[in-house]
């Protein structure tokens, strides 16, 4: 009350007012130095030891409490952190003294809060608090769970550590609370790779007309080949599941159209002498022997016979381009059987007895 009465009366006067010595402890963050000052207030006291007060710093008296013998102040650093509220990234201030406490002040406050430690989506951040102080970390690891007992002050690094785990370049932590002596340290592996696709494309077919093959006939020019996209894909696997697949590169293979020529040369007609109602002709024909025998299996003997498909003639069955290979001209059909059996024989000199395939084999001559 006196000082009460005086403080009017030295204002008015001018004068300064003088403040009893007083001794005073203050404790930063858990560090405590004893005091003494002439300071009237908490806050001269803080001003005259160079202890700057934030603006989210918690100071205990008021700062412009009056400042008595003996006083302990307390001050406590606030400090930033990162945390997710409904999905979104903010920013607070917290004077907890570990990262447990700082999410059980927020729990209690009615906001449910986590704190991402490691994201894929930017640089893992660094708690700028200790994980947790004589408690429990329930760690899920790739959904596996276990319980870590902490004594002590542990940052989130001791604790892997204490669990003998090991966190990968692209893993996600995330911190949430259970109370303010236990919280979940979840762990998301996260591996980044690449996987190809194959897609095959069908090949076209091209027909072309061509008199250089009879009608009916068909001959492949150029062989079909398919074509493949093989498209290739940046993966995103969490915890053994693919989450997100990028595609980065895409190649292409064109198909190769496959040709096919298509014969439109008119065959030529049988002559009336291969019809199956006459006689097979004689006259010149081999009676006996092996080239008898051959063309007794390849046509009956008959010099005039011609195949159902209009493709092969005579007594040897000779197609009409081969006829013409070893010099006949006409059709064979149309040849004495002495010229026939001659150019049978150029023919077999030439390429052996497999120009006969069938009857060549069913009379032992191969």
């Amino acid at each position: 009350m006196i000082a009460a009465i005086a403080v009017p009366v030295l204002v008015a006067s001018g004068a300064g007012v003088a403040h009893a010595h007083k001794s005073v402890s203050i404790d930063v963050d858990g560090k405590v130095q004893q005091i003494s000052t002439f300071a009237g207030s908490v806050k001269g006291a803080l001003d005259t030891n160079n202890i700057t007060v934030g603006e989210y710093d918690v100071v205990s008296p008021d700062p412009n409490a009056a400042l008595t013998e003996g006083a302990q102040i307390v001050v406590r650093t606030a400090k930033p952190i990162e945390v997710t509220i409904d999905g979104a990234t903010h920013t607070i201030w917290t004077t907890a003294d570990d990262t447990a406490g700082a999410l059980a002040e927020l729990a209690a406050s009615g906001r449910s809060a986590s704190i991402v430690a490691a994201s894929r989506s930017s640089e893992r951040q660094e708690l700028k608090l200790p994980l947790i102080t004589d408690g429990t970390v329930t760690i899920v690891d790739g959904g596996e769970s276990k319980d870590v007992p902490v004594t002590g002050i542990a940052t989130l690094e001791d604790v892997l550590k204490q669990a003998e785990i090991t966190l990968g370049e692209h893993d996600e932590v995330k911190i949430t609370p259970k109370d303010a002596n236990h919280v979940t340290v979840t762990i998301d592996r996260v591996a980044i790779g690449e996987r190809s696709e194959t897609e095959e494309i069908a090949f076209e077919t091209v027909e072309k007309k061509t008199d250089a093959l009879d009608e009916g006939q068909t001959k492949v020019v150029i062989e079909g080949k398919a074509g493949a996209i093989v498209r290739t894909y940046k993966t995103t696997t969490v915890n053994g599941k693919e989450t997100n697949a990028e595609l980065i590169d895409e190649q292409r293979t064109e198909p190769t159209t496959k040709v096919v020529n298509v014969g439109t040369k008119a065959k030529p007609k049988p002559s009336k002498s291969s019809d199956s109602k006459q006689p097979p002709a004689t006259g010149g024909a081999p009676s006996s022997g092996v080239w008898a025998a051959l063309a007794q299996c390849e046509s009956g003997g008959n010099p005039r016979a011609v195949s159902a498909s209009g493709t092969y003639h005579g007594l040897y069955q000779f197609s009409v381009a081969t006829w013409r290979a070893v010099g006949g001209s006409g059709l064979p059909s149309q040849a004495s059987p002495a010229e026939q059996t001659m150019r049978a024989q150029i023919l077999q000199k030439r390429s052996g007895w497999g120009q006969w395939p069938a009857c060549s084999a069913k009379l032992g001559l191969r």
